[in-house]
């Protein structure tokens, strides 16, 4: 493949299409000019001629030039190409990308405010230079790769669910069902109910269980699973969360704000490796945000993350580590109570302590699973509370104040714990806070605020796995030797944790400042 991620070499994307290589997946796509369809790399219908084959970055590239997706290979399902280039990329490239995000972001969160001049503004430009830099840089116009995400979406909800149609026109974004219906048969020439039938979905209960909503989706070989379950049945709280390892299983509960509101529910992941897919089980209480969660499931998982282009950047440093993904989260601030709670003690010390938090001020949740009976505190419950009850609980006056502090910031929405938001500022907030220091910070942006970019040198464990402890000024030396795995350097930290002898308990190996 090309180096450039938006140019496509035609001979190696034919090569990874005759192989049904899966390390590709999402990385482009292939439009059958005999079909009118295009296609996952994956797809395991019968190669196309190279003549026929036209290859696109983007899906909706190929929806612009009038191919319709792929029933079997279900384009929705690829992972998202990654967009942590920027290090290597023009101030424009960014630009467009940044936009691109924000226009994902309208999608999964169902705001009205997805039009380009609200996100022209948020990015500090004009509206008409950020299209013409979106033109530009895609090929399409905002318009069309908004278009594509929404159909998508409910192409997605179409094939995997039951819901009614009023119902996926408003998950995906659209206005009207009239609209839906419309845009549908504009692009895909085919009606909706038309294609949940091709689908081979049954007339009731495919995509819903017994408990909830089933949904699917793919990711890149090579996958640690067992690394990743291991490492959240390490740290899971009785009660919010559940692991299975024989199962592949990972349950949890959750609390989605949307439009205004706040959903309590619970997830259920299931991992096939074979088809290098995830299974969700999602409660129906959490239908509304379906779009923003399986977005925020996605980035729990690091589903999207292109082991390829990692391995590339890091060298031979990690060799035999690189099905290893950052672990995510699905909710920044608890991630954010947790790294606050860790701070000098173990892994196994600061889940005590989460369990008091949850049992004292978690919401209580009835749901199908015996293991799952709380949702972890909120930011309103928790700037409620008395630094006298969360000293009962066994938290030291320092932690005291860092929870409240960050309690409060967030419920005044000061600050947003989610991907998407400015990292630099956000680190920079958060170190204004009593009580959290460049490690606390710089863990949060790697995995609440999913910045694969970040790297707290200070970190003892850290500098222990890479060989520096001896130097005098280890911590120098970790950031120079760091240097050449950007912009992925939160992999080389997961990678370097994972290779030390006790790797349950590096977390909180930390230095004073953090």
């Amino acid at each position: 493949m090309s180096a450039n991620p938006f140019s496509l070499d035609s001979e190696a994307c034919y090569l990874a299409l005759k192989t049904h290589d899966a390390r590709f997946d999402g990385r482009f796509f292939t439009g059958v000019t005999s079909t009118g369809i295009y296609c996952r790399p994956v797809c395991k219908v019968r190669t196309p001629k190279p003549e026929n084959c036209r290859f696109f970055a983007l899906a909706a590239q190929a929806e612009a030039q009038g191919f319709r997706p792929c029933l079997r290979c279900r384009p929705e399902m690829a992972p998202a190409d990654s967009h942590a280039h920027w290090s290597t990329q023009d101030a424009s490239a960014i630009l467009a990308q940044q936009a691109a995000r924000l226009l994902d972001a309208s999608v999964q969160t169902g705001e009205a405010s997805s039009g380009m001049v609200a996100i022209a503004n948020k990015l500090g430009v004009s509206e008409r230079h950020l299209r013409r830099i979106f033109e530009a840089q895609w090929g399409i116009s905002p318009l069309q790769y908004l278009q594509t995400r929404r159909l998508l979406c409910a192409k997605q909800l179409l094939t995997d669910t039951v819901l009614p149609m009023t119902q996926v026109a408003a998950l995906s974004g659209f206005a009207s069902l009239r609209r839906f219906n419309a845009a549908f048969v504009e692009h895909y020439r085919l009606q909706p109910r038309a294609l949940r039938q091709a689908s081979k979905t049954p007339a009731a209960g495919a995509g819903q269980g017994a408990h909830g909503i089933r949904l699917k989706a793919s990711y890149r070989p090579p996958y640690d699973v067992a690394a990743m379950l291991a490492f959240f049945q390490q740290r899971a709280i009785p009660g919010v969360e559940a692991v299975d390892l024989q199962a592949l299983l990972y349950q949890r509960t959750v609390r989605v704000p949307h439009l205004g509101q706040s959903l309590s529910g619970w997830v259920q992941a299931r991992f096939v490796p074979a088809l290098c897919s995830v299974e969700f089980l999602l409660s129906e209480s959490l239908i509304p945000a379906l779009p923003r969660l399986m977005a925020d499931l996605r980035q729990l998982l690091d589903l999207d993350a292109d082991p390829a282009a990692i391995a590339s950047a890091l060298g031979e440093r990690f060799v035999g580590l690189e099905g290893l993904r950052v672990p995510g989260t699905m909710d920044g601030l608890e991630l954010a109570v947790r790294g606050i709670l860790g701070q000098q003690i173990t892994v196994a010390a600061a889940r005590t302590l989460c369990i008091r938090l949850v049992q004292a001020v978690g919401l209580p949740l009835q749901t199908p699973f015996p293991a799952l009976s709380h949702v972890f505190p909120g930011a309103e419950e928790l700037a409620a509370l008395s630094a006298d009850r969360l000293g009962a609980l066994g938290i030291v006056r320092q932690r005291q104040a860092a929870i409240l502090a960050l309690a409060q910031t967030v419920a005044s929405q000061s600050i947003s714990l989610r991907p998407g938001g400015d990292v630099a500022a956000t680190m920079s907030a958060l170190q204004r806070l009593p009580g959290i220091g460049p490690w606390t910070a710089g863990y949060i942006a790697m995995r609440a605020l999913r910045w694969p970019d970040a790297f707290p040198s200070g970190d003892v464990a850290l500098q222990s796995a890479l060989g520096l402890r001896q130097l005098k000024a280890p911590a120098l030396e970790a950031e120079r030797m760091a240097q050449a795995w950007r912009p992925w350097r939160s992999y080389a930290v997961v990678r370097a944790w994972h290779s030390l002898t006790n790797p349950t308990a590096i977390e909180n190996d930390i230095p004073k400042s953090a």
